[in-house]
């Protein structure tokens, strides 16, 4: 249960954070940078109240590095169907070759955990 919910709020938050990072170049391309910004820290205060509750929660049974590689995965996870749909971006096979390599990188961190 307790990785179900971090994995939720990680997912959760990680819709914040992409975007607060990104939707911006979209809905505000012709503003300055700083309307940009603040516009970007009010959706980024929502992603904190999500992803620090998420690594407390999951740190009682990840170690930190855990914690930072599943947040990667989230992170493409959610950020290649944005990327896609919402800034109409192509997809290319470097986010499968990227995907690839962070599950690689899963594997290494959390082999322990699968008796390896």
């Amino acid at each position: 249960m307790i990785y179900l919910s971090t994995i939720a709020l990680l997912c959760a938050s990680n819709v914040f954070m992409t975007f607060a990072w990104y939707a911006h170049l979209r809905n505000l391309a012709d503003k300055p940078w700083i309307i940009a910004a603040l516009a970007s820290w009010g959706i980024a205060l929502f992603e904190y109240l999500l992803q620090v509750p998420a690594n407390r929660i999951g740190h009682t049974v990840m170690n930190v590095g855990q914690l930072k590689i599943l947040q990667e995965v989230i992170t493409l996870l959610v950020f290649v169907p944005f990327s896609v749909y919402y800034l109409r971006e192509k997809l290319t096979l470097d986010y499968l070759w990227a995907g690839l390599c962070l599950l690689g990188a899963v594997f290494f961190l959390f082999r322990t955990k699968l008796g390896w």
